[in-house]
């Protein structure tokens, strides 16, 4: 068993909390938040648990050998620091910093004092996105063309971060995690700040992939419906990951095929004489085995911690989809809230409605 401490137990921390205590392999030494009313929560709910306001003791105790980390983003790289340079085995929530340099200083931390660093991609470890990359790996949906994915709510608005640092790592992970963490070609983005100056309430991310591979990624905390859904469309086949249904995968054995026809001067090859063959056969919903992502994540970084298991939410995905997420948010006038003319046009315009 390893001394495992968290830091954080807020939004997501009790869910983390929950799963290291249930888990056999690792004992939870104590526990590290700011608000007493969150300390209060650990008391009552374990109260073998030790409970502290001060996070930096829990990096510097020499009992615990891992951290976990589920505070606000803007913490993570110092915690995350504080803990490599302690010795400590991190385990940090998603994003795992806010640029790829801080990322980098992590990883160099993490390599010099020979420690596991691993950020918390927890849908990496669904079941179901598994049994897609399975299908994609293997060749079924045929050659890729393109990935759409939507991440809708009414709420939980923000002002740490924007929709886009909020939701879209869920889906870049994913994506990358599908296409074997790619570098893109491009990345355009358009964001539009409705609510608080400044932090984008909506936001559609478009990525260019080699292989003309296109992914498109909506995410909003302003829409009416809960939708937490990614289309992947192959040459053979397409496929509808819905993680709010009861069946979260659907298979479209569906597609257009080109079917060559003999022209008048035997050139049934070419272009202007193809037609297409619209094919739409069965859809086949598999049986996907239930388990928690969650306990796979944390049953995952003790793998790595204790034997070494190569981290599939490791140093190089985290730095894949930080990146994104980095020159996404790079000053552009694709985001209208930084474009001074176009946030003028803009007003004009509403004024003249």
């Amino acid at each position: 068993m390893i001394n495992i401490a968290q830091a954080g137990v807020g939004y997501w921390g009790p869910n983390l909390l929950r799963n290291l205590v249930q888990n056999k392999r690792c004992a939870v030494h104590s526990v590290a938040d700011l608000s007493e009313e969150r300390r209060e929560f650990v008391r009552t709910q374990y109260p073998a648990i030790q409970v502290t306001d001060d996070i930096d003791a829990l990096c510097r105790d020499p009992e615990i050998q891992a951290l976990v980390i589920a505070t606000p983003v803007q913490t993570h790289f110092d915690l995350a620091m504080k803990a490599l340079e302690n010795g400590k085995h991190v385990l940090v929530e998603k994003p795992l910093a806010r640029s790829v340099s801080e990322v980098e200083i992590l990883e160099q931390a993490a390599k010099k004092n020979n420690l596991t660093i691993m950020v918390g991609h927890t849908f990496l470890f669904n079941p179901a996105v598994r049994y897609v990359k399975d299908l994609i790996d293997t060749g079924k949906l045929g050659d890729l063309r393109y990935i759409y994915s939507q991440r809708l709510n009414l709420g939980r608005i923000r002002s740490d971060v924007d929709a886009l640092w909020n939701f879209a790592p869920h889906d870049i992970s994913i994506i990358q995690y599908w296409l074997n963490d790619p570098e893109p070609v491009s990345i355009i983005r358009r964001g539009i700040d409705y609510i608080q100056p400044g932090i984008d309430d909506v936001v559609f991310l478009n990525i260019m992939y080699s292989d003309k591979v296109m992914a498109n990624i909506h995410v909003s905390w302003l829409d009416p419906t809960r939708i937490r859904s990614m289309i992947v469309v192959g040459s053979k086949k397409m496929v509808i990951y819905d993680d709010t249904a009861d069946n979260k995968i659907a298979i479209y054995d569906k597609g257009i095929d080109r079917k060559a026809v003999l022209g008048e001067n035997m050139d049934f090859d070419q272009q202007s004489f193809a037609t297409y063959d619209y094919r739409s056969g069965d859809v086949f919903l598999p049986k996907i085995n239930s388990q928690e992502p969650l306990k796979l994540e944390i049953d995952h970084f003790i793998d790595c911690v204790q034997n070494g298991t190569e981290c599939i939410t490791g140093i190089l995905h985290a730095k894949r989809v930080v990146g994104i997420l980095e020159r996404a948010s790079a000053p552009s006038e694709n985001r209208l809230s930084e474009a001074p003319h176009l946030r003028k046009n803009h007003e004009q315009l509403q004024t003249y409605l």
